[in-house]
């Protein structure tokens, strides 16, 4: 079954991920592509586009363009550097604003709108320094601000719009508005896309793919890997060969947990593989983020070729990537933030192919596939876990020491998050160790020790977070019960650091 598809192409703006995101939302199957290849994207004729936002100004030589003949016909939605690229190409005038509109602003529409009239809320979000200044002829001036004289303009006859605003974001208020009345009012979209026809045609293509070979599923006993292990093993039955690393860099208990859990989910026949030894081994002296993620993507690859070597046809290893994996481990518009050890981390020797049935998933995705293939919530709802595990959480050097100094510490704080039922709208918590020492006093006594950092975080997607609003009282609870039963800790902080600038894990 062919799904109506929208297109959004990416000029590299920061917010592009959340376009696909809305979109889907909406139940409308929606594909990123970068401004380089879309060319070749627009040969399939999806039935609509969406065009980014970007950092670039349409102004300058060598920036991000597209050939506008490409669209002719199709329902088109120009966002920011989109909506500047429409008007440029199109004949209209773009120029840099004289006074630069970045955060909330409220837009005046014209009653005669067909796309924003009648908005439950004018609130946008706005962050741009170029305006248009004329749009092309022919099209309606749809919105104002004070001081941008087109925020939006649109040609219903042709199905062209252009907002200068962020639709995609949450501080535009009607954003869901806006791209729905985009969507179905104008593009004449259905909303034909669930997490139930992915899973069938999924399964489809995953036979398709792997043909009558076995596949190795990488497994963690988390959400992402679970879902994965669970759509091949409907795909190919005995074929998915589900195997689990003990790398000793899990939370305290984990192991054990992940192998209760695939005994009694889905897959009793887990193998599991006891390897913390030889990570450490090739952890030891490493104290830089993108070389721990390396070594471990690396040695992980070992440990599943030596395995994949026992087992006859098997000629592929399955991974749990995430499409938020791929966006951070840099993407052909998107700077690189961190490789991910199963992105970026993979050796180029490895013999094994690689096939990652959710990579362009969202987690809130991911979580709904897995309902519809059954598995319990205590496995979907499960907090994300790090694949390099607690060496992203031990800054300098990672050692079975420090590490189980970080076992102790992680389980006091998320002990408490669960008994105070604090837990529930978090995304993420967990205590990371520094590679510092500080001055404190025990017992009458100078301690030079290293303190634990706390962090629980609010998001949607991992993409953006903020710090969960813990109250100060169970903050010194839990810093009192760690410095007390923790030892060679003797101060604990709690970071309020919103990503961005800051980044979910430490490193």
């Amino acid at each position: 079954m062919r799904h109506q598809k929208v297109l959004v192409i990416d000029f590299g703006g920061q917010y592009t991920q959340l376009i696909v995101r809305r979109v889907r939302e909406a139940g409308v199957y929606s594909e990123m592509v970068p401004w380089t290849a879309a060319a070749k994207a627009l040969e399939d004729r999806p039935d609509a586009v969406v065009l980014s936002g970007g950092p670039k100004s349409v102004l300058e030589p060598g920036s991000p363009d597209l050939d506008f003949g490409l669209l002719e016909g199709v329902p088109t939605l120009g966002i920011c550097y989109g909506m500047q690229l429409m008007a440029h190409r199109l004949g209209g005038k773009v120029e840099p604003a004289r006074d630069r509109e970045y955060g909330h602003q409220m837009i005046r529409t014209t009653s005669d709108s067909a796309l924003l009239s009648g908005l439950s809320s004018d609130d946008v979000w706005m962050s741009h320094g170029i305006q248009v200044l004329e749009p092309p002829a022919g099209t309606l001036v749809s919105a104002q601000t004070d001081s941008c004289p087109v925020a939006a303009f649109e040609d219903v006859s042709k199905k062209l719009f252009g907002v200068q605003f962020h639709p995609e974001v949450s501080h535009t208020a009607a954003g869901t508005e806006v791209i729905g009345r985009f969507l179905f009012d104008h593009a004449g979209l259905k909303g034909d896309w669930t997490s139930a026809s992915f899973v069938q045609e999924e399964i489809e293509a995953i036979r398709s793919q792997v043909g009558s070979d076995k596949v190795l599923c990488a497994v963690s006993g988390g959400v992402d890997s679970s879902v994965m292990a669970a759509l091949l093993t409907k795909a190919i039955g005995e074929r998915a060969v589900c195997v689990f690393v003990d790398h000793g860099l899990l939370r305290k208990g984990e192991a054990e947990q992940v192998v209760e859990t695939f005994s009694r989910t889905f897959h009793p026949n887990l193998i599991v593989i006891r390897a913390s030894d030889r990570f450490f081994r090739e952890l030891a002296g490493v104290t830089d983020p993108e070389e721990k993620r390396k070594r471990i993507g690396a040695e992980f690859v070992r440990c599943f070729e030596e395995r994949a070597d026992e087992l006859r046809d098997c000629a592929w290893l399955a991974q749990g990537t995430l499409y938020p994996d791929v966006i951070e481990s840099g993407s052909p518009t998107a700077a690189k933030i961190k490789t991910h050890h199963n992105v970026g981390g993979l050796p180029d020797w490895m013999k094994l192919k690689v096939i990652e049935p959710l990579r362009w998933l969202f987690k809130d995705e991911v979580r709904a596939v897995g309902r519809e293939l059954g598995l319990p919530d205590d496995v979907v709802d499960r907090e994300p876990f790090p694949g390099p595990g607690l060496a992203v959480r031990v800054l300098g050097e990672v050692t079975p020491d420090r590490v189980r100094t970080v076992q102790e510490a992680d389980w006091i704080f998320r002990e408490e998050l669960r008994r105070e039922g604090l837990n529930k709208n978090v995304w993420q918590s967990y205590a990371a160790l520094l590679d510092v020492r500080s001055v404190g006093v025990m017992g009458d006594e100078r301690t030079y020790e290293q303190p634990i950092v706390l962090r629980a975080v609010e998001s949607e997607d991992a993409m953006t977070a903020r710090a969960t609003p813990l109250p100060f009282e169970f903050l010194e609870r839990v810093a009192r019960r760690i410095v007390n039963e923790v030892g060679g800790v003797n101060r604990v902080l709690y970071d309020l650091t919103s990503k961005p600038p800051a980044t979910i894990e430490w490193e």
